[in-house]
């Protein structure tokens, strides 16, 4: 007979670390007051038999056919073609967002891509059944072949996947499960990466797909320690805030895709829905000929997006120059601020700087820094650009205009919406093929031939 020995010890809830005594500061992640004490019994008995084998490289089939097709090209994007069979998956967004709809209508696009019988499986720890179906019949969801399991015990949830073998399963959420073997409280760091392990170890070995859902901080990353995001396969955040119809779904790890794809999905009365071309409903309201008022071609993983960015120069009526960003690094906008101080001659450094990205969307890429100047220029010398250019290009510190990639695809998108103007560098447009020279395009070097040529 096994025996019971029961432990105590002292667990870091921002990081994971653990100790036999309690601290004040964490020896790992450096955060004050954050060990919890944390009791749980272990069980001594012989390891059990490992079914796995070694076997040669070449003999392994290829996974990449036996994905799991989801009918929503918008997810299936982000996820690099599917879900892939025994992976886990992690969504994490603030709370009200969107993550239990996204993952009922998921469900639900599996079943109409899926002529088979198949079964899936939602477990929430938060919602009753009752509250599960008014959301279902909201989206449309249909129930035929959707199970429901109002559960947080994650034994008594794993004896319910192997009873019913599905083919996905959902966990609402996963700070709300625990397991017999700690005796701490649901959402802690013990409790957490042990359900977590528990299931990945059974989607392994059954070959079922598992998505979890992840409450956030006030800080915007997903609660619990970070050994969490390091155990599942893929980590998807939802952005976008409550004040604005437009969710963004954005890999930050995917083991079986790239992390460079987003999502883009509008909130309505019935759910999620695909926006099919977000350039279109980014720039629908944009106003012509406003001062400050310029289009970017960004690029996120294989789309390009035109998307504005909007800039407001003011002077300063008090002692410090206010800096504030929207959908832009705050730390890159201050760069190329002095910049344009230092390399074209302007006096901007001591004025107010506003700049937004309408829409909710986050913009973090090297090509939107000449927008982003040429915006500034716009509005401090009150001259609007011509509504029908596009800009794009990284800015160096010596006020050069460097090269990005992927200009081809960016003119693409450009053409198709009617723009006849392109600003970009000039690196790039001796790349570019003759055929693609559709619409006016002009090579600048420097920072002081981007402003000559458009202001």
């Amino acid at each position: 007979m096994s025996k019971q020995k029961s432990q105590t010890i002292f667990v870091c809830q921002s990081c994971g670390f653990t100790s036999a005594r309690w601290l004040g500061k964490c020896a790992s992640c450096s955060s004050w007051n954050s060990f919890v004490e944390e009791k749980y019994t272990k069980t001594s008995s012989k390891p059990r038999k490992s079914s796995s084998t070694t076997t040669l490289l070449s003999d392994i089939k290829s996974g990449n056919d036996s994905r799991i097709s989801i009918n929503n090209n918008e997810l299936n994007r982000v996820l690099g073609g599917g879900l892939v069979p025994g992976s886990i998956i992690l969504i994490g967004g603030d709370p009200g967002i969107g993550k239990s709809t996204l993952a009922i209508q998921m469900l639900n696009s599996i079943k109409k891509e899926r002529n088979d019988e198949i079964k899936l499986l939602y477990v929430s720890g938060e919602e009753s059944p009752e509250q599960i179906k008014i959301r279902a019949e909201r989206v449309g969801a249909d129930s035929n072949s959707l199970y429901i399991l109002p559960e947080t015990n994650i034994e008594n949830i794993k004896n319910e996947i192997s009873k019913y073998n599905p083919l996905v399963v959902v966990i609402d959420s996963i700070q709300t499960m625990s397991t017999d073997d700690f005796n701490s409280a649901a959402g802690s760091v013990s409790q957490i990466r042990e359900c977590t392990l528990k299931l990945m170890d059974q989607a392994k070995s059954k070959n079922f797909s598992v998505f979890l859902i992840g409450h956030v901080t006030k800080e915007g990353t997903i609660a619990g320690p970070k050994v969490l995001e390091h155990l599942v396969d893929t980590v998807l955040y939802f952005e976008g805030g409550k004040d604005h119809p437009y969710r963004i779904l954005r890999a930050v790890k995917n083991r079986f895709g790239s992390t460079n794809e987003i999502g883009i999905f509008e909130m309505l009365s019935n759910g999620l829905v695909e926006v099919e071309n977000p350039s279109e409903i980014f720039l629908s309201e944009r106003s012509a000929n406003s001062p400050g008022s310029v289009v970017i071609p960004s690029l996120e993983g294989t789309r390009p997006i035109l998307i504005e960015v909007q800039a407001l120069v003011s002077p300063c009526n008090f002692g410090t120059p206010r800096r504030t960003t929207i959908g832009l690094d705050p730390n890159r906008v201050s760069l190329l601020v002095a910049v344009l101080e230092k390399k074209a001659g302007l006096q901007i450094l001591g004025q107010d700087i506003f700049m937004n990205i309408p829409g909710g969307v986050k913009i973090d890429e090297p090509a939107t820094d000449l927008a982003v100047c040429i915006s500034l220029v716009s509005s401090l010398q009150n001259k609007p650009i011509d509504p029908y250019t596009i800009i794009f290009g990284e800015v160096g510190l010596a006020g050069e205009i460097r090269a990005v990639s992927q200009a081809e695809l960016r003119l693409k998108e450009a053409k198709n919406l009617g723009f006849k103007t392109c600003v970009l560098p000039k690196k790039n447009l001796d790349r570019l093929k003759q055929s693609n020279k559709s619409i006016s395009l002009f090579g600048v070097e420097s920072l002081n031939d981007a402003i000559d040529k458009l202001l």
